[in-house]
């Protein structure tokens, strides 16, 4: 038995033409966008009269990908909760980036939320929080060379 690697991530957005956008801007690509429904998905996600729409979008080296899932039914009640860095649970998704601060710079001019300015880690990389549509929390990475 092992595990081979990471298939994807799944997000769970209400707004999925926004956080859409979004990665798409990032410079993920979409590689399928589905609805799916029944008795099956139903079983296989532990809800009743699940109706999503999903977007798959794959990163440039083709190896993972994010799954943007927007449930029409069931609806969560509590809505988007926000989190922070220190919230327990799953909480961030790191992207392995090239030129940081032209990343940063457009992200500010689109109103993201930047957790705090670029800030490098001893001599090997230099980091970056920010907060992408409906609470999501990148992490950007450029290695230093």
């Amino acid at each position: 038995m092992k595990i081979n690697r990471i298939d994807h991530v799944s997000i769970n957005v209400n707004d999925l033409s926004e956080a859409k956008a979004f990665f798409l801007d990032l410079g993920l690509k979409v590689q399928a966008e589905w609805e799916l429904d029944g008795e099956q998905l139903d079983r296989i996600v532990g809800l009743n009269d699940v109706k999503t729409a999903c977007v798959g979008l794959g990163m440039p080296d083709g190896q993972a990908w994010i799954e943007l899932v927007k449930f029409y039914t069931p609806s969560d009640e509590k809505a988007i909760q926000q989190s922070f860095a220190n919230t327990l649970g799953i909480r961030h998704i790191c992207f392995a980036v090239e030129d940081i601060e032209a990343i940063v710079a457009k992200l500010k001019k689109k109103g993201t939320e930047i957790f705090s300015e670029i800030q490098q880690y001893e001599e090997s990389y230099k980091l970056c929080y920010v907060r992408g549509p409906e609470g999501i929390i990148l992490e950007l990475a450029e290695k230093i060379r």
